[in-house]
């Protein structure tokens, strides 16, 4: 094991408490955490600030001092001196003069004497002006000037630092008791303000947890303000209510489906059963005859292979639901010339008319295939022996003859047959599930080919209409938005 991995597992623990915090906890120790930082930040800047300016004050009042002795290098100075002096201010406790070399020749009355270091030494002989430094004399800490005198000589001045450093250390020991509460606050402040601020992420979380318990999709959140809690509550009712149907719309399709299977599987099971007690019964007088057997078996294979279609578009309509496919740029064009081939293949006898204009839509192409082939099945199916099944499309500037133009194409894709039509009572539930209309139930089927056409129209924002098209057979017209040459799928919205 490296050392990044020891370290990593070191450090697991911490980031698992973490995580093991409530959001208000977290919350309220960032503040804390945040709160604290700046007020630490803020007192130190403001005790450098002040020690500075105390230190500063020190080496000024020093100055003073030592250019008032520089002045009059032969007077006395300290407790015992005149007190009609000309200076308004009392000299620092040190003050002593050093001659040419460097020694002591005038002092206070305040012994040991200051010391005579090497940077006053640089003073005396006249390579610096001034010199400030801290000394230690007799265990105290003193703050030092050394400035050359006027008449000549070395003027030293020395002060205590406690007028400095006690202050100083009353201010630090305020500055700590102001950031303690400071810091007390901010953390009471912000559990206070996480507990008020997330109290709509609480009712949120436990309508959520709510449904999962129940199972009940009809719940709902009151949603009360503007701000992204609110925001939030708006998406998690949208997305209950498109659950809500999503599921009524399955148990739907699963009761049609039920009621929808029942019917063949039951005839299939009668005759199969018919079949089984015949050969029971071989060698009496209750057998079939080869005609009704091999009519049966036809009967049988028919059923199976309406079955087989049923669960197959069933299997369909599921998948279109889901809308899992990728968007694609798909040229309907193409994809009917190969959908018309196809329905060629199937249904010899009908004639296919096709009058294509290149359009390009952005679509899920499986959806779309199954789209057209169910149309154009659906029209064959309908269609006398040579009479032709009509297949137009174009791009045009609106999406529907009533509406306003405007800036989008659309594909508009027309398919009409030439077979009896549409009754007027049908047109507005061919396009249900499992709906057959009166003439249609003789017919091959299952009643869920438009219903799958619809569905495919919906997932592509288009619209599918039906009709009575010019020779009297029906019509089906489908518009779906459409991509101009070099429109890429990121600018469609």
């Amino acid at each position: 094991m490296t050392e990044r991995d020891r370290g990593r597992i070191a450090g697991l623990p911490g980031r698992l408490g973490w995580r093991r915090l409530s959001l208000r906890s977290r919350i309220a120790l960032m503040s804390a955490i945040a709160v604290a930082v700046a007020v630490v930040a803020v007192s130190a800047v403001l005790f450098v600030v002040v020690a500075t300016q105390l230190r500063h004050q020190l080496d000024q009042q020093l100055r003073s001092d030592a250019h008032t002795v520089a002045e009059r290098p032969g007077d006395r100075w300290g407790a015992g001196s005149d007190p009609d002096r000309d200076h308004d201010h009392d000299l620092g406790p040190r003050v002593q003069v050093l001659d040419e070399s460097g020694r002591p020749a005038l002092a206070t009355d305040v012994s040991p004497p200051l010391p005579v270091t090497p940077t006053a030494m640089t003073v005396v002989n006249g390579e610096r002006a001034e010199g400030f430094e801290n000394v230690h004399i007799d265990g105290e800490e003193y703050r030092m000037l050394t400035i050359a005198a006027e008449h000549g000589g070395t003027v030293q001045v020395a002060a205590s630092t406690d007028g400095v450093e006690r202050p100083l250390a009353r201010i630090g020991l305020i500055l700590v008791a102001v950031s303690t509460c400071g810091v007390t606050i901010a953390t009471v402040l912000g559990f206070l303000v996480a507990r008020t601020g997330l109290a709509p992420v609480h009712r949120l979380t436990r309508a959520v947890e709510h449904v999962a318990a129940t199972n009940d999709l009809s719940s709902r959140i009151t949603v009360s303000g503007q701000d992204e809690i609110a925001r939030l509550a708006q998406a998690f009712n949208a997305m209950l209510a498109a659950l809500q149907s999503s599921r009524a719309a399955q148990r739907l399709l699963v009761e049609d489906a039920g009621h929808e299977l029942r019917t063949p599987l039951t005839s299939l099971r009668a005759n199969i059963e018919l079949l089984i007690r015949t050969d029971e019964q071989a060698g009496t007088n209750r057998v079939l005859t080869a005609e009704d057997r091999a009519a049966l078996l036809r009967d049988l294979d028919a059923q199976t292979g309406e079955l087989t279609q049923l669960v197959g578009e069933l299997v369909e309509l599921a998948r279109e639901e889901t809308g899992a496919e990728p968007v694609e740029r798909v040229d309907l064009a193409d994809l009917l010339e190969l959908s018309t081939e196809r329905i060629r293949q199937r249904w010899p006898q009908v004639r296919f008319a096709t009058e294509l204009d290149p359009v390009a839509v952005p679509g899920r192409p499986a959806s779309l295939e199954r789209m057209v082939i169910n149309l154009l099945d659906n029209a064959a199916k309908w269609s006398p022996e040579q009479s032709p099944v009509r297949v137009r499309l174009r791009a045009v500037a609106r999406p529907l003859d009533d509406e306003p133009a405007d800036s989008r194409r659309w594909a508009e894709l027309t398919i009409s047959d030439s077979g009896p039509g549409i009754d007027e009572a049908d047109l507005p539930l061919i396009f249900e599930r499992f709906y057959r209309a009166t003439a249609a139930r003789a017919m091959p089927g299952s009643g869920l080919g438009l219903a799958i056409v619809a569905q495919a129209v919906e997932l592509h924002d288009g619209t599918v209409t039906a009709g009575r098209s010019e020779t009297g057979g029906a019509v089906f017209t489908v518009r779906l938005p459409a991509l101009d040459a070099n429109q890429s799928l990121s600018s469609v919205s």
